[in-house]
């Protein structure tokens, strides 16, 4: 009998469904929070040492590049916590079916999206 499976993945031509990629960048935003996690404990530690330090951390935090930074941080949690919410619901076996499937991964990227928006532009606070 021949083997007929593919010798490697190549992953470029994988092509995933949408609920496939929403499952991925829920992996990936879980892992960038949690790499994430020990720098902020340390800015933490080190804004409430004095005013000085505090002053220290937020002009680091005020540049472009850290900026971008917290971008990513902001649609990590956001991600995280909708896909999250998606993944509870379908372990309750709500929103198995593939079309309910694809549409609660368009609410998630759609909630995502509007979370940080408000958060950027300052809408609510």
């Amino acid at each position: 009998m021949s083997d007929k499976r593919p010798v490697y993945l190549n992953l470029l031509k994988i092509r995933l469904p949408l609920t496939g990629i929403v499952s991925f960048a829920h992996r990936i935003s879980g892992v960038i929070l949690f790499l994430a996690l020990p720098f902020a404990v340390y800015l933490l530690d080190l804004s409430i040492e004095s005013e000085q330090s505090f002053a220290d951390i937020r002009s680091i935090l005020n540049q472009p590049i850290m900026l971008l930074v917290q971008m990513l941080l902001l649609w990590s949690i956001a991600h995280h916590f909708f896909a999250g919410i998606r993944f509870l619901l379908i372990d309750a076996e709500i929103g198995v079916e593939k079309s309910q499937a694809k549409i609660g991964a368009w609410l998630v990227l759609l909630a995502e999206a509007l979370t940080l928006f408000a958060i950027v532009c300052g809408v609510g606070l």
